[in-house]
């Protein structure tokens, strides 16, 4: 009989080191994906201000020299029209 619990408690003990593995190896893929969440959200954040300073410079810069407009060419129709 007492064999019978030495494998019983082998069994459970083995269990027991599997679920502390499952779960470190939980809290260890957790961590990275929310490291890598975090390091995204830093540089999206990094690469917005820098697309909006860009557009700012060249909002001032259009400001500050206009481009000018172009002139509409207008085609008269030709007269080649043959009247019958």
């Amino acid at each position: 009989m007492a064999e019978g619990n030495q494998t019983i408690m082998e069994k459970a003990e083995a269990r027991f080191v599997d679920k502390q593995k499952k779960t470190a190896e939980r809290n260890k893929a957790t961590a990275e994906y929310i490291s890598e969440a975090r390091a995204r959200e830093i540089k999206t954040a990094r690469l917005r201000e820098l697309r909006l300073a860009k557009e700012e410079a060249d909002r001032v810069a259009e400001a500050l020299n206009p481009t000018p407009k172009k002139k509409r060419v207008v085609k008269k129709a030709a007269a080649t029209e043959v009247k019958t």
